[in-house]
């Protein structure tokens, strides 16, 4: 092989290494940031790119990946690469101990999701981007917590996560960040904590279940003694109306008793008058006649003793007779109407 011959294959293979060298292929949702002689020169975006193989060199960032163990342990893994991955992140970071308000002392371990929105940014203006998240949440977490008691922690995870998700997105925000989301996976407060806690709950459970027992009774009552009252005023009613129809019916007995009375005396006042009788002595004799039959037919045989007076009319009695007859023949006389 002649020496020309080696120098143009050493040509076409220093070529081939330049062009491969310069040729760079980028994912889609990725980004390569490219320094030309040490200093920021371009952006690679997804697809293919051309590069000086010489002059231009992709800066390696460091990075982190963190995976869920099945035993429930994280497992971080750290490396480096040229290549940011612009679609949302989710970092899942250890427990910590934590604070509160009350000087109780608990494990908290948190997720928060971020998106790399500048590549430049997040290059240039943190070391490392990861860490930083992981250490500005984990302080920022215990500044939240340290302002709570431990009930209010417990029962305000969406206000937790609110402050700290406005805290991280406005100091990530330098850094060409955005969190989108901050989430508390888990709040594990001391074990003796965690007793007393469950005693609290069980006596607030048995002392809602005591006042709603009481209320129940109590309704009951109330609705018994409404009944009662009730049933008591239907009875009233009902006795008042059967004693005023009871008094109706019995003044109208009474008259028409009264009628009735009253027609007879004017029949046997008209006769006795026709006859030329006395009407009040006639009736008179006969309300003797009738006390006297009352006393004499009483269950007890007794003397009865009757007065002067009555003597008198009985001995009249005939002559009543001779009137009722005389007035029974005057009216036999009397032409019939035709």
């Amino acid at each position: 092989m002649t020496p020309s011959l080696i120098v143009l294959g050493a040509i076409i293979a220093f070529v081939l290494v330049v062009v491969s060298k310069g040729i760079r292929i980028v994912q889609q949702a990725q980004v390569v940031i490219i320094e030309r002689l040490g200093k920021f020169h371009s952006t690679l975006q997804s697809g293919v790119n051309f590069i000086l193989p010489i002059l231009d060199k992709p800066r390696e960032i460091d990075w982190r990946f963190s995976m869920v163990l099945p035993s429930g342990d994280i497992a971080v893994r750290r490396y480096k690469t040229i290549r940011i991955d612009l679609r949302e992140a989710v970092y899942d970071f250890p427990r910590q101990s934590v604070i509160t308000k009350d000087n109780v002392v608990t494990e908290i371990n948190a997720l928060i999701y971020y998106q790399v929105t500048d590549p430049v940014r997040a290059v240039y203006e943190i070391a490392n981007l990861p860490d930083a998240i992981e250490k500005l949440t984990q302080t920022t977490l215990r500044n939240v917590i340290g302002e709570m008691d431990l009930d209010e922690t417990l029962a305000s995870r969406d206000t937790i996560n609110a402050k700290l998700r406005a805290i991280l997105d406005e100091a990530t925000n330098k850094w060409g960040v955005k969190v989108n989301r901050v989430e508390l996976q888990d709040i594990s407060p001391p074990r003796d904590i965690k007793d007393a806690m469950e005693k609290q709950m069980r006596a607030e459970r048995e002392r809602r279940a005591t006042i709603i027992t009481a209320e129940a009774d109590k309704q009951s009552r109330i609705l018994e003694a409404e009944g009662i009252k009730a049933a008591a005023i239907n009875k009233a009613e009902g006795d008042k109306q059967a004693r005023i129809l009871n008094a109706e019916a019995e003044a109208e007995a009474r008259l028409k008793v009264a009628q009735a009375e009253s027609n007879a005396i004017a029949t046997i006042s008209e006769s006795i008058g026709k006859s030329g009788g006395d009407p009040a002595q006639y009736l008179i004799a006969i309300r003797y006649i009738e006390a006297l039959k009352e006393m004499v037919s009483g269950q007890n045989n007794k003397v009865v003793y009757l007065p002067y007076e009555a003597t008198g009319i009985l001995g009249s009695l005939g002559g009543i007779r001779e009137l009722l007859a005389g007035a029974g023949s005057q009216a036999a006389k009397s032409p019939q109407p035709k």
